[in-house]
């Protein structure tokens, strides 16, 4: 029998809790507990003024932000509509069934001020990073390291060639916040310091990002997010925003790694990385500071014609020669005196070259050099620490850590995928860091809330 049509039925007074209407399996419980906001008015009350009327309690924007990139969010207007429909982000959010949602242009006020200038989400960070270490997540003795390409907001067609593109003619004053932005950072090394060579298209909306065709498909403008992870369980440990340029990722290396050291005490055993991380000066950095440097070597001194490489000529370090597979030396000086043209370069290798009678008469010269009247081999400045690398490539700690390497591959998949952060929203350097830094403090947030679950309570009858 077809039941009685359902109508609303008007009542005076309700009997209403959100704690019983959110399921104890829901994620955000798990969250909550390790969401400590208590530090953050101390954090920012030299921002707000002492009169006036009262702001919105920024510790109810932050926990709406983490609701946001939590589950992929990717508007601040939609996401206030979520809090007021979703019951279970009112609980989050320590908001009532009576209590109104923030607008969403509250967000972008305190953002682009008090936010930024107290650098309130780096330590927002940095606490659940700090939490992590609490729990027990990670060692700090293996880490590893990776860059991901996240699209900005700008397009081609509001653009300029290089050609045509000056720096030195735009007007601070009448310039929007992202181009004042990059006149700010062209002279910090993530940025315009990282290179000499300028992009071939500068966007007017967001100049600082990089035109960049890396991903061998269509050139796009982009910013770099760079990891830095424990391998353990995968934590986040720090990330930074840079110019998605290999120098300005291989150099936000180093800044990461003399970050967690100053605020957590952090000094890993080993550093996991790929090619892109394997130059001399990268691996003289690491082996100067006694990090083990799991990364493959950047090597160029390979050679396809089959003709004998670098690799096969012996070093001897005491006698500051090499020795080819005939058994012939190589070396830099003949004389007691040192010869300028012979000498280190101005790019800091050394040259190390045979006699040209004994090159000629080597059985071996078709396979060595049969081009040539004699044989050079180049030496880098850091070339003892790229042997380093190389002898560790052959152990299999190697292989381990070449496995555990893509571990930061697999949370650049989660946040494009899962957190949908495969474009940017806002502009500029600031822009992007804001975003990288929420969207590594939510990951890492439901990391410990995967392995550190709420426990279930039984409800009663």
């Amino acid at each position: 029998m077809m039941g009685p049509r359902q109508e609303a039925q008007p009542a005076l007074f309700y009997e209403f809790s959100l704690e019983d209407h959110v399921p104890q399996d829901h994620l955000l419980r798990s969250i909550d507990r390790f969401v400590n906001l208590s530090r953050i008015r101390g954090h920012l009350a030299e921002f707000y003024s002492h009169t006036g009327r009262p702001s919105v309690d920024p510790e109810l924007l932050i926990r709406m932000l983490l609701v946001g990139y939590c589950f992929g969010i990717r508007s601040e207007r939609r996401l206030c509509e979520e809090v007021h429909l979703n019951l279970a982000y009112r609980w989050f959010c320590r908001l009532d069934l009576s209590d109104r949602v923030p607008d969403h242009s509250t967000f972008s006020k305190n953002r682009h001020g008090r936010f930024r200038e107290s650098e309130l989400l780096r330590h927002l960070f940095e606490v659940i990073v700090a939490r992590c270490i609490a729990e027990g997540l990670f060692s700090g003795q293996r880490m590893a390291v990776d860059a991901s390409l996240i699209e900005a907001d700008a397009n081609k067609q509001n653009s300029t060639p290089k050609e045509e593109w000056d720096a030195e003619r735009i007007d601070p004053v009448d310039a929007p916040r992202a181009v004042r932005e990059y006149l700010d950072t062209l002279d910090q090394a993530a940025f315009g310091a990282a290179s000499e060579v300028r992009p071939k298209f500068t966007s007017h909306s967001d100049p600082a990002s990089q035109w960049t065709a890396a991903r061998k498909g269509p050139a796009f403008f982009s910013y770099s997010d760079n990891y830095l992870i424990d391998t353990d369980h995968g934590v986040i440990v720090d990330v930074e925003a840079t110019r998605s340029i290999r120098q300005a990722e291989v150099g936000s290396t180093k800044t990461m790694l003399d970050r967690v050291k100053d605020r957590f005490g952090l000094h890993p055993e080993r550093l996991i990385a790929d090619t892109a991380y394997g130059t001399g000066p990268m691996l003289g950095w690491l082996v100067e500071r006694k990090i083990t440097p799991h990364i493959p070597v950047f090597d160029k001194s390979g050679r396809s014609d089959g003709t004998w490489t670098r690799a096969d000529f012996e070093w001897d370090a005491e006698n500051d020669q090499y020795i080819c597979p005939e058994g012939h030396e190589l070396k830099q000086f003949r004389r007691n005196y040192s010869d300028p043209n012979r000498g280190p370069t101005d790019k800091g290798t050394a040259r190390y070259r045979v006699l040209k009678e004994v090159c000629q008469a080597c059985p071996s010269k078709a396979k060595c050099c049969p081009n040539a009247d004699a044989r050079k081999i180049t030496r880098e400045e850091h070339e003892d620490a790229r042997q380093v690398a190389r002898d560790i490539s052959k152990t299999d700690q190697y292989v381990i850590s070449m496995r555990l390497r893509k571990k930061v591959e697999m949370l650049f998949a989660h946040l494009k995928r899962i957190l949908g952060l495969g474009r940017l929203r806002l502009r500029g350097p600031s822009g992007a860091n804001d975003e990288f830094l929420l969207a590594s403090t939510a990951q890492n947030l439901r990391k410990l809330a995967k392995i550190l679950p709420a426990p279930q309570q039984t409800r009663n009858a």
